[in-house]
């Protein structure tokens, strides 16, 4: 039936089953999801497998201590982050921030958005948990991400045009999640916005990644949704070289329900699209250059992970965290899909990362409904003027 009032539903008649979660329940479960995953995965990021192995006597099973154990402070120096013990990193740092945004303007967000608010909420002084103190945001973020506040506070670029010029990473696509939970269950809007908002900080694959992760995160919301689903959405919207890369990863990945098993053969599979190369702290010399044939590497094996977890939270994010490398985003973006779906975020993970990290996990989530709601509103509103005026242009009355 064609909508002909911009009501939203009310959240006192929910419009699933009691065995199926609602918006307000997968909105929690995919934010805390995305938290935790992200501080499993710091303080073993940029590390091989068989590395995480050694220093952990085995594969990470919980939350760990800094790799570098008490030294943590200077061991290196250029980077003096206290990854571990729970946490969280630059991924939940600017997931949050970019969920502010979203209170601010209480619509769909574009470019000029980021530059608007975004902007402004790095440089406004919070509790950094990895430093253990107040900071700007500013002074932990990756350079990929501080490139937003130079190009925009300082360099005065076209929103729409200031991403162009990065390096091509996964920094966008790390905190696109609640770009797909304002538009839960519309994956093709959810792929839009993200391109949109993603292109004052990315270009090429970088933003191509940021689009296809919200719209995964938008159709693991829909009440009917599976994790094979999940990738089907993504395939349905992902070009040039992102495709075909999460078409390998997953291809590989159906044939394992052990993480274990398909740590190698899924490294194997991306290795050709990924220009970073084996080392990952020392990349290649082509590395995160833009092209139309390669991809980075964590959405495909985010996806990857979590059809290996059968969409299970703790199987996709351990899987997520123990494949190294950049396994803090990877857990992030797998970690929000798995929660999306429904799955159970262990109970001591989230309580450990919320007190270690000083952070409410929660109020987030409620925050964003609300405006989801609202947004939705409105769009309901939208359409309907959009068919009134197409019905009377078209003269089919």
């Amino acid at each position: 039936m064609t909508p002909t009032t911009a009501t939203a539903p009310a959240a006192s008649t929910p419009q699933t089953s009691p065995s199926t979660p609602g918006l307000d329940d997968r909105f929690t479960r995919a934010l805390v999801g995305a938290a935790v995953g992200d501080a499993l995965g710091g303080p073993v990021e940029g590390w091989t497998p068989e590395q995480i192995a050694e220093r952990h006597g085995g594969r990470v099973t919980g939350i760990v201590g800094p790799w570098y154990g008490e030294d943590w402070r200077t061991a290196r120096p250029i980077a003096p982050y206290h990854k571990g013990d729970g946490h969280v990193t630059d991924d939940t740092l600017m997931t949050h921030a970019l969920i502010r945004v979203y209170e601010k303007v209480r619509d769909h967000l574009d470019a000029y958005a980021v530059a608007d608010h975004l902007v402004p909420d790095l440089l406004s002084p919070r509790w950094i948990p990895e430093l253990e103190a107040e900071a700007l945001p500013l002074q932990r973020i990756f350079l990929a991400e501080k490139w937003i506040v130079a190009r925009l506070h300082y360099g005065h670029m076209d929103p729409r045009e200031a991403g162009a010029g990065n390096i091509v990473n996964c920094g966008a696509a790390m905190y696109m999640a609640p770009v797909g939970l304002v538009n839960a269950g519309h994956p093709e809007a959810a792929y839009a916005e993200a391109l949109e908002v993603s292109a004052p900080h990315q270009s090429s694959y970088g933003r191509e990644a940021a689009g296809v992760f919200a719209a995964a995160v938008a159709a693991a919301c829909h009440p009917d949704a599976t994790p094979d689903a999940v990738v089907d959405a993504a395939l349905a919207l992902a070009k040039d070289g992102t495709r075909s890369a999460i078409e390998e990863v997953c291809e590989v990945a159906s044939h394992h329900d052990d993480f274990e098993s398909a740590l190698a053969p899924m490294r194997a599979a991306v290795e050709p699209f990924d220009t970073v190369g084996p080392d990952y702290r020392s990349p290649a010399l082509g590395a995160r250059r833009p092209s139309r044939l390669h991809a980075i590497e964590e959405l495909p094996v985010a996806l990857g992970m979590l059809l290996v977890g059968g969409g299970d939270y703790r199987r996709t994010v351990l899987g997520s965290v123990n494949y190294g490398r950049d396994c803090d985003s990877i857990a992030t973006m797998s970690g929000a899909l798995a929660g999306a779906l429904g799955g159970e975020i262990p109970a001591d993970w989230a309580e450990t990362v919320a007190e270690a990290s000083r952070l409410d996990l929660h109020t987030p989530a409620r925050a964003l409904a609300q405006v989801t709601r609202e947004v939705f509103a409105r769009d309901l509103e939208r359409r309907a003027a959009h068919e009134e005026a197409f019905t009377a242009l078209a003269g089919e009355r």
